[in-house]
């Protein structure tokens, strides 16, 4: 469970908790007021008063109920015939309507006696129950009524309900804002920088917004680059091609040479179109299968021979170090693409008899290093990362020829194949790219 459902729960749980502490505290009052009401002393004897009536008479009574009155017990009342008390104290209405059913009941646990006095009268000594359904409650001031506490829980409910719900509706509306914002072509668009301090799920969605963002923004900013990069790739060998169409119509007679030039920048387009091809399938993932058996040892030798075969003019020459278990998974053709674009490069950047050193060597992780080193004058530092760019090319290779796109598919193929590839200066000049790639199954 994450951390936006603890905070539902404990938010939810600290609701109910206050309004259930709310409704007990106000019931609790109330039942505590009327405890107090409703708790009586203990109930006076009233066969006491009625042995007193028969022994002393009706003085000796008289003194007993007005001692008795000073006391905060329930008062005793004596009724005559009229039922007219002794003390002449007010009898509440509901006494007098049951004093005919009382004086019936001879023993009502104690509560009421009727008595013949020495004088002749009969009196009826009677104790006021206190649990009579029909005694009248006075309204204790400090109760709150039944509808208080409700009311109470339901405000608590809807303060907390109102809390919740801007605490978590705000980040969606941002989030929605982010959205549209983006839909709109604005890629600049941000959310971690309105989060706050937010440590929760929807902070993790907002920062996967950014990401998601930032790749779109870093996309189309390569789309637009590979497009400007490729118009500008292809204006130069067209414009020679319609020079050398203008010059073999101006000049009949040199028609060989300028349809030589053609077909040399036909070549170069036709090369350019087929690289950026490989490019595009491979950013797509149209890698093929990849589960070929392919002998690294093999498979570099054949493109160390093509590459000599080339380099015969320059003078330059190439070492190749083979090693024992060299077999990986993969797709031959790319990876023979890959490999043939990195020795060409570094061919390419080697002075006149300079030597390219190829080598491979097994890792103790399951995994084969391939290193390629030219003696050439290296790269920047700072373009270190961005040769595998498509159509970059330094400072001290503009000059030369080629697009830029051969260690950019070099790099597409190599992590498609769940490898890596490096590039950096040797410590006595020239550029070392560095291939690791996981071994297969041994054949």
């Amino acid at each position: 469970m994450g951390r936006l459902f603890w905070k539902f729960f404990i938010v939810f749980w600290l609701a109910q908790v206050t309004t259930f502490i709310g409704v007990g505290v106000a019931m609790w009052s109330h039942s505590s007021g009327m405890e107090q009401f409703r708790a009586p002393p203990p109930t006076p004897s009233v066969a006491a008063a009625a042995s007193l009536l028969r022994h002393s008479g009706r003085a000796a009574l008289q003194d007993f109920l007005l001692e008795q009155s000073r006391e905060p017990t329930p008062p005793i009342y004596a009724l005559d015939e009229s039922h007219h008390d002794i003390l002449d104290r007010p009898v509440p209405a509901w006494m007098l309507e049951q004093a005919p059913q009382i004086a019936g009941a001879q023993n009502s646990h104690g509560m009421a006696e009727k008595v013949s006095a020495a004088d002749g009268h009969t009196y009826l000594l009677f104790a006021p129950p206190p649990d009579s359904r029909n005694m009248p409650r006075p309204l204790d001031r400090g109760m709150l009524p039944p509808l208080m506490p409700l009311l109470s829980g339901l405000v608590v409910s809807l303060i907390f309900a109102a809390l919740l719900a801007w605490y978590f509706s705000t980040p969606i509306r941002k989030l929605r804002s982010a959205f549209e914002a983006l839909a709109n072509g604005h890629l600049e668009a941000r959310l971690v920088p309105v989060m706050g301090k937010r440590r929760d799920e929807l902070a993790d969605l907002g920062r996967d917004f950014d990401s998601m963002a930032q790749r779109l923004q870093q996309l189309m900013d390569g789309q637009r680059k590979v497009l400007h990069d490729v118009s500008h790739e292809l204006r130069s060998p067209l414009a020679r091609l319609q020079a050398a169409i203008g010059l073999a119509r101006q000049q009949p007679e040199r028609i060989e040479d300028s349809m030589a030039r053609i077909e040399r920048e036909s070549v170069r387009m036709d090369a350019l179109v087929s690289e950026l091809l490989t490019l595009s399938r491979l950013e797509a993932g149209m890698t093929g299968k990849l589960d070929e058996s392919v002998d690294l040892n093999e498979l570099i030798s054949n493109v160390v021979e093509d590459a000599r075969f080339e380099t015969e003019a320059n003078g330059c020459r190439i070492a190749f170090e083979k090693s024992s278990q060299t077999v990986v998974r993969g797709n031959a053709e790319l990876l023979h693409r890959a490999l043939e674009n990195v020795v060409r490069n570094a061919v390419k950047h080697s002075p006149s008899e300079g030597l390219v050193t190829i080598k491979l060597q097994n890792n103790d992780n399951q995994t084969i290093g391939i290193t390629v080193s030219d003696e050439g004058s290296g790269v920047p530092e700072a373009d270190m990362l961005s040769i595998f760019e498509p159509f970059f090319r330094s400072d001290q290779t503009k000059t030369s020829d080629g697009h830029g796109l051969g260690l950019a598919i070099a790099q597409r193929v190599i992590t498609a194949h769940q490898g890596k590839i490096f590039a950096s200066n040797r410590p006595f000049g020239g550029l070392c790219l560095t291939i690791t790639l996981p071994l297969g199954p041994a054949t």
